[in-house]
């Protein structure tokens, strides 16, 4: 198989598997659900992925695990009182700064 084919291949199958699931709920599904249980389950389902893939993620992004704890720890108390999302990003980011620099400049790093 030449490069583009192979490419070309490559993309029609990711489509077709990207498209598959975000289709079938449409077709198979004709009635809105009545089950408090099921709609909050299915509301809350993109919330928690999202929060299962970054977590450890965040945990593992810095050079110690110290610095990264520091910095979810901020995220988490900002986020919990209700400030956006750049300030939350911008003083975590911040956070994990100032511990590293101030491990390196304690020699345990």
């Amino acid at each position: 198989m030449t490069g583009w084919v192979y490419w070309a291949a490559a993309i029609a199958v990711m489509a077709l598997v990207t498209y598959i699931p975000r289709v079938l709920p449409l077709t198979l599904v004709r009635r809105r659900f009545q089950s408090p249980f099921l709609r909050s389950f299915l509301y809350y389902m993109p919330f928690a992925v999202l929060g299962a893939m970054t977590f450890p993620s965040a945990l593992y992004a810095t050079d110690t695990p110290v610095s990264a704890l520091v910095g979810l720890i901020v995220a988490l108390v900002m986020a919990f009182f209700g400030k956006q999302l750049l300030p939350v990003a911008l003083v975590s980011t911040g956070a994990v700064l100032l511990t590293e620099l101030s491990l390196r400049a304690l020699h345990w790093l």
